[in-house]
């Protein structure tokens, strides 16, 4: 065949869209994804499901996943920034723990150095006891909390994860030295999950997704949630119908990698949000019982920058920094 016949042919077979065009192809790229924690946690959930839904939704043709967990994410991040520089498919899943781990650990990266893309999901934490607990429920955590705060050991994510803030602001609020609270910090998930189970910990925390199983296994009791009303999904007293003024939510969102182009930024962000719309994602969503919390581009680094003030503030006020 001539060649000028053979392109005439393409050209006819990709205006019927039987060939993929340059651009389908950019979409379909294979895709790397940085997961600043251990597996078993949060991060490491939300980044498998978001990764299954790129590829459902057909923005990517497959996902790779790197776990690197500690200090609140600081080390994924560095890897990050110093691993994936100029990369329009690398992704890099993080949230509102590690801008506590920021604030409290002063890691020389920072999430300036990165690209914002977007804010996918918003969750609260759920405060549970160990099966074999010699307390029934979060007052008598409280009395004991008041009687000698070293006594009562928390568990949950990194030095300023949510669950640590919120523990501090319980404190607080109960009248108690934050200052005084046994906090236990876990490099992840999953390690936070065997420290309760193993009755290692009076009382864990961490997003209702981290626990549901175990929840609905009775190796964890439930005794207390930070959200303003009750969950849909667990039917669980808020701290505050506990007479505990305390309601602190915790988002996640993804970055994109130093150095892309803000035409490579907002290409990121429209696979992001075809993914969110997948099926996939929705399962995800119903199963992990996430809320969407969609907010992407200037507006998500806008966020991040309110979201990091307030919460400087917030620890610095419980005593934290």
């Amino acid at each position: 065949m001539r060649r000028d016949t053979f392109l005439k042919s393409m050209a006819a077979l990709a205006a019927a869209g039987m060939v993929p065009t340059a651009s389908w192809a950019q979409q379909a790229a294979a895709m790397k994804m940085m997961l600043p924690a251990n597996p078993g946690g949060g991060w490491d959930t939300t980044g498998r499901a978001l990764g299954k839904a790129l590829q459902d939704a057909g923005v990517a043709s497959s996902v790779t996943y790197d776990n690197k967990g500690g200090a609140a994410g600081a080390i994924g991040l560095a890897q990050f920034v110093n691993g994936s520089k100029n990369d329009p498919n690398a992704l890099m899943v993080m949230g509102a723990v590690m801008l506590g781990g920021i604030i409290t650990g002063k890691p020389p990266v920072t999430l300036k150095q990165v690209t914002p893309l977007a804010r996918i999901t918003s969750e609260y934490n759920v405060f549970v006891l160990p099966a074999n607990s010699p307390f029934k429920n979060m007052g008598e955590v409280i009395a004991q909390l008041k009687k000698d705060p070293g006594s009562v050991k928390w568990g949950g994510g990194s030095r300023g994860s949510t669950e640590h803030i919120a523990a501090a602001m319980i404190a607080k609020a109960v009248g108690v030295d934050p200052a005084k609270i046994n906090y236990v910090a876990f490099r992840g998930g999953g390690e936070a999950i065997s420290a309760i189970l193993g009755g290692n910990v009076t009382i864990g925390g961490s997003g209702l997704s981290e626990f549901a199983e175990y929840i609905a296994t009775g190796k964890m009791k439930p005794v207390g949630v930070t959200s303003g009303e009750r969950l849909a999904s667990l039917n669980v007293p808020t701290l505050k119908e506990q007479g505990i003024d305390v309601e602190i939510g915790n988002w996640r969102g993804v970055y994109g990698a130093p150095g892309i182009s803000k035409q490579q930024r907002d290409e990121l962000v429209a696979k992001l949000e075809k993914a969110t719309k997948s099926a996939a994602w929705q399962e995800a969503l119903k199963k992990n019982d996430w809320t969407p919390a969609w907010l992407a581009g200037d507006a998500f680094a806008s966020f991040v920058d309110t979201e990091f003030a307030s919460l400087q503030d917030t620890m610095a006020r419980a005593g934290m920094v």
